[in-house]
């Protein structure tokens, strides 16, 4: 299973970004996806994750409501949509994707996945 994410970049604070992620390779039912972002010296934190059927969603602590996971018209893509951005989202973000037959579960551990993107850069300025 391959992961590739992009959309990373430069903002200023109270600005957005969207990041693209797609997730290719065999899997017998779909790909439970999630984002989680890291900075440098730090633990990796979760972002926020999708079931592969019917879109069940989860953020992590106080990220809902500022972002977004959702699927693209693909079904291997996810989309994370970030508003009101701040300093403290800087941050490399990861994407990652889990082959599951499970419809609904949603995976909000980074140990839960086994297949990661090489990370974005996001750099939100004050």
């Amino acid at each position: 299973v391959d992961v590739d994410e992009s959309g990373g970049g430069l903002v200023q604070a109270g600005g957005s970004l969207r990041l693209s992620c797609t997730a290719s390779g065999r899997t017998l039912g779909g790909f439970a996806m999630g984002w989680f972002r890291q900075v440098s010296g730090k633990e990796r934190e979760f972002v926020a994750a999708i079931s592969w059927r019917d879109d069940i969603t989860y953020y992590g602590d106080s990220l809902e409501g500022r972002f977004t996971i959702s699927r693209g018209s693909a079904w291997n893509m996810v989309y994370l949509q970030m508003s009101s951005l701040e300093p403290e989202d800087t941050a490399v973000y990861y994407c990652a994707a889990q082959p599951l037959t499970t419809p609904h579960v949603v995976l909000t551990r980074s140990s839960d996945y086994d297949h990661w993107g090489q990370g974005t850069q996001v750099t939100v300025s004050s």
